[in-house]
């Protein structure tokens, strides 16, 4: 059946890999930084949205969304960041899972741009009142912040953006075919056997 192809001719090594994708040029290996220099802070000023990647100690994973007005995210030095925990569904995924496992991955973006900017590293979530007040961010706070070491950074390419004409308006779905997450929600709470 085709829906079994997919088991067939499984890629389980990094030499089958590599025979379908070449190795990368030195340059590509070697773009990333582990230090928060001043074009990735100009980035991190003008961001507005970042995707948060991580993992429980089973290595159960996650990623969620987090925006903010642009420089949401501060630079704190050249080896930290932070960004502030918003009010949300209160399931905190993400920052149970940093207590758990404090490694993080991050992909930044700027509206209208189609490179992002890639941050790895470990976390830690702060409740010291001193340190959030003193970054002045706008709108509430649920008392928490999280402080990531940087371990990497990097530019990543814009072809995931072009080829999803993320930023083409023309290619968005009509507003009449995009799903109703409100049905979407309650279908999924039906199958769990909850009625609204």
């Amino acid at each position: 059946m085709i829906n079994d192809l997919w088991m067939k001719d499984r890629v389980s090594s990094k030499e089958q890999l590599r025979m379908k994708i070449e190795e990368p040029r030195e340059a590509i290996i070697r773009k990333s930084v582990d230090v928060v220099d001043e074009h990735i802070k100009k980035y991190l000023q003008l961001s507005s949205l970042f995707f948060l990647g991580t993992a429980n100690a089973k290595t159960q994973m996650d990623v969620s969304p987090r925006g903010g007005k642009p420089g949401f995210v501060k630079v704190l030095d050249q080896k930290h960041i932070a960004f502030p925990d918003r009010s949300g569904n209160k399931r905190a995924d993400s920052l149970l899972n940093i207590i758990e496992n404090p490694q993080v991955g991050m992909v930044f973006i700027i509206p209208g741009l189609n490179e992002v900017l890639r941050i790895n590293g470990k976390a830690i979530i702060t409740q010291n009142e001193d340190f959030i007040q003193s970054q002045e961010w706008d709108g509430t706070t649920t008392g928490l912040a999280v402080v990531v070491e940087v371990e990497e950074c990097f530019i990543h390419c814009p072809k995931a953006f072009i080829q999803g004409e993320v930023w083409s308006s023309e290619s968005w779905a009509k507003k009449d075919e995009l799903p109703n997450t409100t049905d979407m929600y309650k279908a999924h709470l039906l199958l769990n056997g909850i009625t609204l």
